[in-house]
C-alpha cells in the first residue's frame, strides 16, 4: 500500500500517477470499440451497423452491474484504507468479487429466457433483428466474465495498483481488436464474430486479475474463505462495524452471532449505497441510448447508424473523462476517510478545472475533424453526413459532462449516495427522457439530436448546486475532524 502518494506526494503527482493509467486502459478499450465498429461497417451492412448499435447498451448494463461492487466497493474500501483498516478491505474485496460473479450467472440466465422480449424493447425490427439476436446472444453468455471483471478493475486502485489494473484492461483489449477482424470478416461471422471476440478476450482479462490477487496484492484477495467466520469473529465483525457507523451501532447493534458470511449487513448497505447508483448511472447511458435510438428509428434505419457512429466518436473524450475522474476515486477516497479536506479540496479544484480544459480543446479538435472522423468506420456518403451534424452537436456539451463526471465520482467516494444517486438518474435518464419529450415535439429530428447535450446542461447545473448542499466541509478547503 503506498500511503506517500496517497498522504503526501503533489496533488498533481497523485492525480496523474493513478489516473492516467486508467485514461490509457479507457483509450485502449476505446480503439477497440473503434475498431469492432470499423470492421462491421466495413462490411457494407448498414442493417448490421444498426442491428450492432440497438443491441450494444445490453454490454454497458452488464458494465454498470459490474460498477456495483467494483465502484462501490472500492469506495467503501479506499476510505477503509484510509484508515489504516487493511484487514476489512481485503475481507470486503472478496465479498464483491463472488458478489459480482453470482449476479452475473442470474443475469446470463435472465437474459437468455426473455430473449426476445427484450430485442423487441430495444427496438430491433425485421431488417436488423438476425445481428442485433446473434450479439446480444454471445454477449448474454460471457456476462458473468463481463461483470466480475469489474471487480478487480475498480479495486487494485485502492491499493495503488492502478497499472497493473491498466495491464489488465489493455490485454484483454488487445486480444479483442486481433480476435475481431478474425471472427468477423476473416470466419465470416458477423456480429456474433464481433460479441464471440469479446467474450474471449475477458476470459484472458479475468484470468490475469485472478493470477494477480492470489499472487502480487497485499490487501485485496479472492480467497472465499475469508468471508466465512466464527463466533468469534462476528463478535469482531460487531464491534469493527460499531468504529465505522458510530451512533448508529450504537442504537443497533450488530448481533454477534454465527453468521455464514464474514460481513455485516451495514457493509452491505454501505456497499450497495454506492454501488447502485454508480451502476444507475451506466444504465441510463444504455437507457439514453436505446431512447434516443427509439426516437430516430421514426426516421429510419440510416439515422440509428449514424448515431451509433457518432456516439463512438464523442466516447473519445467522455472516455478520458471517465479515466480522469474515476482513476482518481481512491485518492478522494482515501483522503476523504483520513478527514484530510484541505488536501481533498485541492485534488478536486485540480481535477475541475483540468478537465474543464480538456473538454475545450477535445471539442475544438472533434467538430474540425468530424467528417473525417465518420468517414473513417463507414464510406456511405448520406450516413457521413448525418452522423457529422450528429457529432458537431454531442461536442457542445462536452464541458458538462466533465463537470458531471467529476461530481459523480466526488459523491461516490465519499459516500454521499444521495447525491449520486440524483446525478445518475438525471443526465441519461430523467432529465433526457423529459428533454427528449418535449424537444422532439418542438423541433422533430433536430430536437431529438440535440436532446443529449440540452440534458447534459441542466443536469451540470444540479451537480454544481448538490456539490454545494451536500460536500459544505470542502467549501474554502477547510480542515475537519481528526489529523490526515
Amino acid at each position: 500500500m503506498d500511503s506517500e502518494l496517497f498522504e503526501k506526494a503533489s496533488i498533481p503527482k497523485a492525480y496523474f500517477s493513478l489516473a492516467m493509467p486508467v485514461v490509457m486502459s479507457m483509450l485502449v478499450t476505446l480503439v477497440y470499440n473503434m475498431v469492432d465498429t470499423y470492421f462491421i461497417a466495413h462490411t457494407g451492412d448498414a442493417n448490421m451497423v444498426a442491428g450492432v448499435s440497438l443491441s450494444a447498451p445490453v454490454f454497458m448494463v452488464m458494465i454498470a452491474i459490474g460498477d456495483i461492487f467494483g465502484l462501490g466497493g472500492s469506495s467503501v474500501i479506499s476510505r477503509l484504507f484510509g484508515q489504516h483498516r487493511y484487514a476489512d478491505g481485503k475481507r470486503l474485496s472478496v465479498f464483491c468479487f463472488y458478489g459480482a460473479l453470482f449476479v452475473g450467472i442470474l443475469v446470463m440466465a435472465f437474459g437468455l429466457i426473455f430473449h426476445d422480449p427484450i430485442l423487441r424493447l430495444l427496438g430491433a425490427n425485421d431488417a436488423t433483428w438476425s445481428y442485433a439476436s446473434a450479439y446480444y446472444t454471445w454477449i448474454l453468455i460471457g456476462s458473468p466474465l463481463i461483470i466480475v471483471s469489474m471487480t478487480p478493475v475498480n479495486q487494485l486502485r485502492t491499493e495503488g495498483h492502478a497499472v497493473p489494473s491498466m495491464i489488465g484492461q489493455i490485454a484483454g483489449t488487445v486480444i479483442n481488436i486481433i480476435l475481431n477482424p478474425l471472427f468477423i470478416q476473416g470466419f465470416g461471422w458477423g456480429a456474433a464474430g464481433s460479441a464471440f471476440a469479446t467474450v474471449l478476450a475477458n476470459v484472458c482479462t479475468d484470468a490475469y486479475f485472478v493470477w494477480f490477487l492470489l499472487f502480487r496484492s497485499t490487501n485485496l484477495s479472492i480467497d472465499p474463505r475469508l468471508m466465512l467466520h466464527s463466533n468469534a469473529d462476528a463478535g469482531r465483525a460487531a464491534h469493527d462495524s460499531g468504529k465505522t457507523y458510530g451512533k448508529a451501532f450504537e442504537e443497533h447493534p450488530v448481533p454477534v452471532r454465527r453468521r455464514l458470511l464474514n460481513i455485516t449487513s451495514l457493509e452491505i448497505k454501505d456497499i450497495l449505497v454506492i454501488g447502485i447508483p454508480s451502476a444507475i448511472t451506466s444504465f441510463t447511458q444504455s437507457f439514453g441510448i436505446i431512447m434516443v435510438n427509439l426516437y430516430l428509428l421514426r426516421y429510419g434505419n440510416d439515422p440509428v447508424a449514424a448515431m451509433g457512429i457518432a456516439l463512438k466518436v464523442v466516447m473519445i473524450a467522455v472516455s478520458v473523462f471517465v479515466g480522469f475522474a474515476f482513476g482518481a476515486q481512491a485518492l478522494i477516497g482515501y483522503n476523504y476517510g483520513a478527514r484530510n479536506m484541505r488536501r481533498l479540496a485541492g485534488i478536486l479544484r485540480f481535477s475541475y478545472i483540468f478537465l474543464s480544459c480538456f473538454a475545450i480543446v477535445m471539442t475544438v479538435i472533434l467538430s474540425v475533424f468530424d467528417r473525417q472522423l465518420m468517414g473513417f468506420f463507414i464510406s456511405d456518403r448520406h450516413i457521413i453526413d448525418l452522423g457529422a451534424g450528429m457529432l458537431r452537436v454531442q461536442l457542445l456539451s462536452l464541458v458538462c459532462v466533465g463537470i458531471i463526471m467529476v461530481t459523480t465520482c466526488t459523491f461516490q467516494s465519499t459516500g454521499k449516495a444521495l447525491g449520486a444517486f440524483i446525478l445518475s438518474l438525471s443526465r441519461q435518464g430523467v432529465v433526457l427522457v423529459v428533454v427528449l419529450a418535449v424537444a422532439s415535439r418542438m423541433a422533430g429530428y433536430d430536437g431529438v439530436i440535440a436532446a443529449q447535450a440540452i440534458s447534459d446542461l441542466i443536469t451540470a447545473i444540479i451537480a454544481i448546486v448538490l456539490f454545494i448542499v451536500m460536500l459544505p466541509e470542502l467549501r474554502g478547503g477547510k480542515r475537519k475532524g481528526a489529523n490526515a
